[in-house]
């Protein structure tokens, strides 16, 4: 590594200490990050919640002996964000377990995808899992109006929510087998260990009290009396967050195969979190390792276990942290340890970490198009913005297309050809997934992205029950909304078919 960032996150952890960050972290001291108690003091609760959720896990597992009693065999999560990307990373990376259920995640508006998922359905022996935490998210609610006209019955849905939301009354009025209420001090990126992890991984079989005492031992290992230096969450923190300021912040994700999609996860919470204000920390994950010499001075690599190109990167002089990995079983103990992590790097870049104030944007743009209003969807060819990429940008491209293997081995191809030529770090999103993942960094963060953004006219169509627009029309508002809030923060994008994008590229 680098000597003058070595010495930077030295002294930062030096000035953690010196400050009493850990300590002011653990007493829910909002003036860490802001002056205002407002989206912080009411966001603290993941750092407890592995000691309060552990009561409830007989809750869980009495609904999953149920639903296999009653020969149910499969749940599809309806849910965006931190409301499914856990329970996806968990069920993927322990895979199928004896005496649990299979796990679908819905998380898209592309009716093809949404076809394509029913297609996969025994209706009669489907639970679907309803997971929203303000109860109003758009898609989640499209998505339950679809099913439920399909099997309005009560007993094969389940709610995961906050206190007093729609989604609640909902699953009272419409009798739902069981609403389960989070704790209303989690915010949505750091809700892992509660309900909305948790809940779906016991219904998969999944051991939830593995999990639990992963993470209260990392908890532990992070306890105020640790100093910073030997604090699993600080010193990886610090090392974020002073990589960022010193230009490396491009924070490049290596995973081992079995948990390749925690990635994901770490995205959504270090975009979310870190993008805002001017600032941010890029996550690249999937991008897969070459040789040193495509890559810029705005790296850091973080890798969980070893891999054989991280000593080539090393000599190369790109700084490279290395995570300790004990198989998935670890994954409660790295929730939290990133968790915390993120919480410390965005002390060190001075914003909130709770908070996304860009989000909604893209949300309001996506209301002003499907009311009939919206933006030129015409954007400058392809090759001129491609024309303005400089070292230290990154090239994000956006989806809005199924998210299947065909697609993303397609754009994987692409992404790494774009990598190999400009040199730089590039993101492969799904809308509107991505929209509740590094959305908030696209608006918030610094103006170093170059974007495509890559669509297509769906075949086929579903309509949404109660509403006077389909899928595809939401999709395809979703993805004009979102075009609409990059060019009013002055973005770099491009808007192209995915085979122009192949035929420009390959």
């Amino acid at each position: 590594m680098d000597q003058t960032l070595e010495a930077a996150i030295a002294a930062r952890l030096e000035t953690i200490d010196r400050d009493r960050i850990v300590e002011r972290i653990w007493d829910g001291d909002h003036t860490v990050w802001s002056d205002h108690p407002e989206e912080v003091s009411d966001r603290l609760g993941w750092l407890r919640i592995q000691r309060h959720i552990d009561a409830r896990i007989p809750e869980f597992e009495m609904l999953r002996q149920d639903v296999i009693a009653e020969g149910f065999t499969t749940a599809v999560l309806l849910g965006m964000g931190g409301s499914s990307l856990a329970a996806e990373v968990l069920y993927q990376s322990f895979g199928p377990q004896e005496g649990g259920l299979r796990l679908i995640v819905l998380d898209s508006t592309d009716p093809r995808q949404l076809a394509a998922t029913e297609a996969d359905l025994d209706l009669d022996h489907t639970l679907f899992i309803v997971s929203s935490k303000s109860g109003s998210t758009v898609e989640t609610l499209s998505h339950l109006a679809y099913f439920w006209e399909k099997l309005p019955r009560g007993r094969h849905f389940i709610a995961i929510t906050d206190y007093g939301t729609g989604l609640e009354r909902i699953g009272r009025d419409r009798e739902f087998r069981a609403v389960f209420i989070n704790p209303p001090d989690i915010g949505g990126r750091y809700s892992a260990l509660s309900c909305f992890g948790l809940v779906p991984a016991v219904l998969c079989g999944i051991d939830a009290g593995l999990l639990l005492e992963g993470a209260e031992r990392m908890a532990g290992f992070c306890d105020p009396g640790i100093p910073a230096r030997l604090h699993p969450g600080a010193w990886l923190g610090a090392a974020l967050g002073e990589a960022a300021l010193h230009g490396r912040d491009k924070l490049t994700l290596v995973l081992p195969p079995e948990i390749e999609v925690l990635g994901h996860w770490i995205e959504q919470l270090v975009a979310e979190s870190t993008g805002k204000e001017g600032q941010g920390i890029v996550p690249v994950e999937g991008e897969l390792l070459a040789d040193p010499a495509v890559y810029g001075n705005d790296r850091m690599f973080v890798a969980l276990g070893e891999d054989p190109f991280l000593g080539p990167l090393e000599a190369a002089g790109h700084p490279v942290l290395r995570v300790p990995f004990e198989g998935p079983a670890s994954l409660g103990a790295e929730f939290w340890r990133w968790e915390f992590a993120t919480a410390i790097a965005c002390y060190v870049l001075g914003v909130n970490p709770f908070d996304q104030p860009n989000v909604q944007e893209a949300k309001e743009a996506t209301a002003v198009v499907l009311a009939g209003g919206g933006g030129d969807p015409a954007t400058p060819p392809l090759a001129d913005v491609l024309a303005q990429v400089r070292a230290g940008d990154y090239l994000a491209i956006l989806a809005y297309l199924p998210r299947n293997e065909e697609i993303l081995g397609r754009l994987q191809r692409v992404r790494h050809a774009l990598r190999d030529r400009y040199r730089v770090a590039t993101t492969v999103g799904f809308g509107p997934r991505f929209l509740h993942s590094t959305g908030q960094l696209h608006k918030g963060g610094p103006n170093t992205g170059v974007f495509i953004q890559v669509v297509d006219e769906p075949r086929e169509d579903r309509h949404v029950p109660g509403q006077p627009y389909s899928f595809a029309e939401l999709e395809a508002a979703q993805a004009l909304g979102d075009l609409d809030a990059l060019r009013m923060h002055r973005r770099r994008v491009a808007r192209v078919s995915l085979e122009d994008l192949e035929g420009a590229v390959l």
